[in-house]
């Protein structure tokens, strides 16, 4: 609860926390607003692929121009102002820098900058959530022998999700399911780039404006998004995950605690213990007062008589039994509050939700009837979404994990609806995405096996 006090006392010091980030696309912009209004933290460079792309993004923020007048990363560390170039590697090697905020969007590429954070001794934040969805357990694992933390991004739903969840466990409650909420109706699934604005609710003129990535808020809507995050939070709390995937019951936030309830007690929860995604839309597509699209939620469970009475007595919204109740965020600010993970590993080397198991994983799937030499186009494009899926049945069946569903090309066609498996692509195995991820499925198979029995 202090972490500001920290900050003030650093910036008083004048021993700043020094962050370098990589990727300024729309979650970057968010934090770069908020940056000279956070004592103590000094954005001592930025890393992007387009630096003219990025100092739009820097203009768009209201960012002043001097501020990125640096003509290296050793003067910007100087005048206490910020480099911006396309040079990624002299960022996570600079001996000055503490925390790498990875932001990029782009799993394969995220899992390079992270090893060699690590291996310049960096703290990274991983907003770029996608590589935490395939590879995480190993890149916390790799942090950890590395004497560095490995964080989700504090503002992500799955950051903020972990939070929820640690509290229910830290006041003694066990915790009966969690997750986040989405608008979701069945035929989003097929949704592309060119039909993402109509559904979700935007004017191509206001996504323009904002600097709205199509593909990458397609993602969102065709549930690849909710299936990742939940794969994060799965694999970073311990919870379990639906064996069918992700069923999107639709429930208000008062609803919560009767829908997720197990099936045995009238709830449409699998099991207790579980990752799920709240519906904000009815069956039939229409509006549910007060929902939670935007939000995160913890359901947890009041075991006796005093605690459920103890609830009744404060007002708490239950089930009729009074037994299951709900804690929540009906918004998370996103790339607004990533402040909070970059002082929280640089001042207390906590994170703000890492991955402690291997519970969970995503399997690109197969969008609409796919075609032999078709190249499958990652998350949010027109080609796959990504389906929730227990460890042990990807690792089982073969699954292709979304994360490495970029660029490669389909060897065989694949039934709209189908999974994608391994032995259905070209991948390159020279990769270090695709070798981290083998390492992780040899290390972590016999425990996911164990778990899943």
């Amino acid at each position: 609860m202090n972490l500001h006090r920290m900050l003030l006392k650093r910036e008083a010091e004048d021993k700043p926390v020094r962050v370098g980030l990589i990727g300024a696309g729309k979650f970057g912009a968010m934090y770069l607003a908020q940056i000279p209004n956070t004592p103590g933290v000094h954005l001592a460079g930025i890393a992007d692929l387009s630096p003219q792309g990025a100092r739009a993004n820097l203009d768009r923020v209201g960012w002043a121009k001097d501020r990125t007048a640096a003509a290296s990363l050793d003067a910007a560390l100087k005048a206490g102002n910020t480099h911006l170039s396309d040079d990624w590697r002299t960022l996570v090697s600079h001996p000055a820098i503490d925390v790498i905020v990875e932001a990029t969007g782009n799993p394969v590429a995220a899992v390079d900058h992270a090893l060699e954070a690590f291996r310049h001794g960096k703290h990274v934040v991983m907003v770029t959530v996608e590589a935490d969805a395939f590879c995480g357990p190993l890149l916390a694992r790799r942090a950890e022998e590395a004497g560095v933390v490995y964080s989700l991004a504090f503002g992500d739903q799955p950051a903020l999700i972990c939070d929820l969840v640690d509290w229910a466990r830290t006041c003694g409650f066990p915790v009966v399911a969690a997750g986040r909420g989405h608008k979701w109706r069945p035929f989003f699934a097929q949704s592309t780039p060119d039909t993402v604005w109509q559904h979700w609710g935007l004017s191509e003129e206001k996504a323009q404006r904002g600097g709205l990535n199509p593909k990458m808020f397609n993602s969102f809507l065709d549930g690849t998004k909710p299936a990742i995050e939940s794969a994060a939070v799965a694999n970073a709390t311990g919870l379990a995950v639906p064996s069918a995937g992700l069923s999107y019951p639709s429930a208000s936030v008062d609803d919560i605690p009767y829908v997720m309830r197990p099936r045995g007690e009238g709830g449409q929860l699998e099991a207790k213990g579980m990752v799920e995604v709240i519906n904000a839309l009815e069956a039939d597509g229409r509006a549910i007062p007060y929902e939670i699209r935007k939000g995160v939620w913890v359901c947890f469970e009041a075991e006796t008589d005093y605690i459920r009475n103890c609830l009744e007595e404060y007002m708490v919204q239950t089930d009729p039994s009074g037994r299951y109740a709900c804690l929540y965020k009906r918004w998370h600010l996103i790339g607004l509050e990533v402040g909070v993970s970059v002082a929280a590993v640089a001042l207390r080397r906590e994170p703000t939700g890492t991955a402690i198991c291997f519970n969970a994983d995503v399997i690109a799937t197969a969008k609409r009837d796919l075609a032999a030499g078709e190249m499958l186009d990652g998350e949010g494009g027109y080609t796959v979404y990504g389906h929730l899926f227990p460890a042990e049945r990807s690792l089982r069946t073969g699954g292709l994990p979304l994360g490495l569903a970029h660029n490669v090309k389909l060897l065989r066609p694949i039934k709209a609806g189908q999974p994608v498996g391994y032995a259905d692509v070209a991948l390159d195995d020279s990769l270090a995405a695709v070798k981290i991820r083998r390492e992780m499925e040899a290390m972590f198979a016999p425990a996911a096996r164990i778990a899943a029995q």
